[in-house]
Protein backbone atom coordinates (compact mmCIF):
# COMPACT_ATOMS: atom_id res chain seq x y z
CA UNK A 1 0.00 0.00 0.00
CA UNK A 2 1.11 3.41 -0.46
CA UNK A 3 -0.27 7.15 -0.15
CA UNK A 4 -1.89 7.99 -3.58
CA UNK A 5 -2.26 11.76 -4.55
CA UNK A 6 -5.71 12.60 -6.71
CA UNK A 7 -7.43 15.15 -8.21
CA UNK A 8 -7.39 18.14 -5.64
CA UNK A 9 -3.78 18.65 -6.68
CA UNK A 10 -3.94 18.70 -10.49
CA UNK A 11 -2.99 22.61 -11.63
CA UNK A 12 -2.37 23.31 -7.69
CA UNK A 13 0.87 21.68 -7.20
CA UNK A 14 1.36 23.15 -3.61
CA UNK A 15 4.61 21.46 -2.40
CA UNK A 16 3.83 21.61 0.84
CA UNK A 17 4.19 17.58 1.37
CA UNK A 18 7.15 17.87 -0.35
CA UNK A 19 8.52 19.59 2.54
CA UNK A 20 7.00 16.97 5.12
CA UNK A 21 8.01 13.52 3.03
CA UNK A 22 10.87 12.16 5.61
CA UNK A 23 12.13 9.84 2.01
CA UNK A 24 11.56 12.30 -1.15
CA UNK A 25 9.26 10.60 -2.74
CA UNK A 26 7.28 13.17 -4.12
CA UNK A 27 8.16 14.01 -7.99
CA UNK A 28 6.92 17.12 -9.56
CA UNK A 29 4.77 16.62 -12.95
CA UNK A 30 3.96 19.22 -15.39
CA UNK A 31 0.13 19.77 -13.45
CA UNK A 32 0.27 17.67 -10.57
CA UNK A 33 2.48 16.11 -7.68
CA UNK A 34 3.16 12.13 -7.27
CA UNK A 35 4.22 9.66 -4.85
CA UNK A 36 6.27 6.90 -6.04
CA UNK A 37 4.44 3.73 -4.87
CA UNK A 38 7.74 1.87 -4.25
CA UNK A 39 9.50 4.70 -2.19
CA UNK A 40 6.96 5.56 -0.43
CA UNK A 41 7.38 4.63 3.00
CA UNK A 42 3.73 5.07 4.19
CA UNK A 43 4.99 7.39 6.84
CA UNK A 44 1.85 9.43 6.11
CA UNK A 45 3.59 12.87 7.07
CA UNK A 46 2.42 14.33 3.70
CA UNK A 47 -1.75 14.09 4.37
CA UNK A 48 -2.40 16.13 6.68
CA UNK A 49 0.37 18.90 5.04
CA UNK A 50 -1.84 19.24 1.81
CA UNK A 51 -3.71 22.35 1.96
CA UNK A 52 -6.24 21.27 -0.90
CA UNK A 53 -6.55 16.91 0.47
CA UNK A 54 -5.43 15.77 -2.40
CA UNK A 55 -3.59 13.05 -0.44
CA UNK A 56 -5.32 9.62 0.75
CA UNK A 57 -3.98 6.47 1.68
CA UNK A 58 -5.07 4.19 -0.82
CA UNK A 59 -7.46 1.81 1.29
CA UNK A 60 -8.66 4.68 1.98
CA UNK A 61 -9.09 6.84 -1.44
CA UNK A 62 -12.66 8.12 -2.34
CA UNK A 63 -14.35 5.98 -5.23
CA UNK A 64 -14.30 8.85 -7.42
CA UNK A 65 -10.52 9.29 -7.08
CA UNK A 66 -10.03 5.47 -8.19
CA UNK A 67 -8.16 6.05 -10.94
CA UNK A 68 -5.52 8.10 -9.53
CA UNK A 69 -3.79 4.66 -8.04
CA UNK A 70 -3.19 3.72 -11.75
CA UNK A 71 -2.37 7.08 -12.42
CA UNK A 72 0.32 7.67 -9.99
CA UNK A 73 1.97 4.33 -10.95
CA UNK A 74 1.59 5.08 -14.73
CA UNK A 75 4.02 8.38 -14.08
CA UNK A 76 6.93 5.79 -12.90
CA UNK A 77 6.37 3.63 -15.36
CA UNK A 78 9.03 5.47 -18.03
CA UNK A 79 10.57 7.14 -15.04
CA UNK A 80 11.74 3.93 -12.92
CA UNK A 81 12.56 4.71 -9.25
CA UNK A 82 15.21 7.52 -9.24
CA UNK A 83 15.59 7.27 -5.76
CA UNK A 84 14.55 11.17 -4.96
CA UNK A 85 12.91 13.44 -6.33
CA UNK A 86 15.15 16.28 -5.76
CA UNK A 87 17.66 15.30 -7.59
CA UNK A 88 15.28 14.94 -10.16
CA UNK A 89 13.63 18.22 -10.10
CA UNK A 90 10.43 18.82 -11.75
CA UNK A 91 9.64 17.07 -14.83
CA UNK A 92 7.19 18.06 -18.06
CA UNK A 93 5.05 14.73 -18.10
CA UNK A 94 1.92 13.55 -16.36
CA UNK A 95 0.47 10.73 -15.91
CA UNK A 96 -2.43 10.10 -19.34
CA UNK A 97 -5.22 10.49 -16.97
CA UNK A 98 -3.84 13.81 -15.79
CA UNK A 99 -2.69 14.89 -18.81
CA UNK A 100 -6.35 15.03 -20.57
CA UNK A 101 -8.50 17.06 -17.77
CA UNK A 102 -8.96 20.07 -18.62
CA UNK A 103 -6.92 23.30 -17.22
CA UNK A 104 -8.36 24.91 -14.05
CA UNK A 105 -8.23 28.30 -13.36
CA UNK A 106 -6.96 29.74 -10.10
Amino acid sequence: MTYVVAEPCVDVLDKACIDECPVDCIYEGNRMLYIHPDECVDCGACEPACPVEAIFFEDDLPAEYASYTSANAEFFDDLGSPGGAAKLGKTNRDAALIAQLPQRQH
